[in-house]
């Protein structure tokens, strides 16, 4: 079983490297389904998550609670993820139907001639953020200070924060799975989820200044929807559903959370109930999940335009090729028939 720290999901664990998508497997770190109504009459899709069940999947176990998967003819298996599974492997090889991913991942599989489409996204912003100690004001302020950051972040928003405030290698120190290091050291900050690892510093007596990257520029969506092209090609009402499906589950996860997190603690029981308390709220308090154009245009959706500012910033800081036709990566055809606003507050 994960530990508790786990669960507070290391930021850089969700990436993995694109040599070993090629590469097929049927291994994964664990599983949790309910079969709503009899099998012969609804559509099985199998989708992956990117982390072992927390409230950050809970649109989805709500979803498999409630029956809403049942209600759109959908028979739903939810398979966790962790730093052991490498969801974009199984997805290429069939072993997913469906995986829940990240834009930079995608974007460079699919520059790589890898088959993979985002259909939605879980997430308007990316709940990425700086934490730092009570005494910083600004995120200029951190110029000057030690900043712990993962490895696979040097290749996300770690190249956005040199561009965009000026940072330098020279601050960077290894994160390490535990915001021990930045709670020892008050002149430094630390990566994190402003979902989880707030919590987890509360906890060690540091009341942090959370900069959420999201709402300073940071483009990306998170916990994106991906399918594979002929997957999409071959089950595209299928997925269709599925995103409605998701969507009303994720507007009811958010209204009273009780039912999902039942099925994300049977799935993952050394998760904390506090926690995911405490996520939820900030998944409602910064609108993670119904800000942004969801507030508009639907729970899940995402937009050309979105993705030419994702694809603008990865081609500014090297990580895209120029020519490259990222349109291929994604596409609105599926998202665009859902209509799910957010509950009023």
């Amino acid at each position: 079983m994960p530990s508790v720290e786990a669960n507070r999901r290391p930021v850089r664990n969700r990436f993995v490297p694109l040599r070993w998508m090629r590469l097929a497997t049927a291994a994964v770190a664990g599983t949790f389904a309910i079969a709503p109504g009899p099998a012969a009459a609804q559509t099985r899709i199998v989708f992956g998550t990117n982390w072992y069940a927390e409230a950050e999947h809970g649109g989805f176990y709500q979803a498999i609670a409630e029956g809403i998967y049942a209600k759109y003819g959908l028979d739903v298996e939810v398979k966790m993820g962790g730093p052991q599974v490498n969801g974009p492997q199984l997805l290429l090889a069939s072993q997913y139907d469906l995986y829940m991913g990240d834009d930079f991942q995608t974007l460079k599989a699919v520059e790589r001639g890898l088959p993979m489409v985002t259909l939605g996204a879980s997430f308007q912003r990316d709940p990425v953020a700086l934490l730092a100690h009570p005494d910083v004001k600004r995120i200029e302020d951190l110029k000057t200070r030690s900043i712990f950051v993962g490895q696979t972040s040097e290749s996300t928003f770690w190249p956005w924060l040199k561009s965009a405030y000026g940072f330098t290698d020279e601050q960077k120190k290894r994160y390490t799975f535990s915001v021990q290091p930045f709670l020892v050291d008050t002149h430094s900050a630390t990566q994190g989820y402003v979902t989880s690892e707030p919590y987890t510093v509360a906890k060690g007596g540091v009341t942090p200044v959370i900069f959420l990257l999201g709402d300073l520029g940071y483009p990306p969506y998170a916990e994106t929807i991906v399918a594979t092209r002929d997957g999409l090609a071959k089950n595209a009402d299928a997925f269709r559903r599925f995103l409605q499906a998701s969507a009303e589950g994720w507007k009811s996860y958010l209204a009273h959370p009780e039912p999902g997190d039942a099925l994300i603690r049977k799935a993952n029981p050394q998760v904390e109930p506090d926690l995911l308390a405490f996520s939820v709220a900030k998944m409602r308090e910064y609108k993670l999940v119904t800000g942004g154009d969801a507030a508009t245009r639907g729970i899940l959706t995402i937009s050309g335009e979105r993705y030419k500012k994702i694809r603008d910033f990865m081609v500014g800081a090297g990580l895209l090729a120029k020519e490259f036709d990222y349109t291929q990566a994604y596409t609105t055809r599926l998202i665009d028939q859902v209509h799910v606003l957010p509950s009023k507050p």
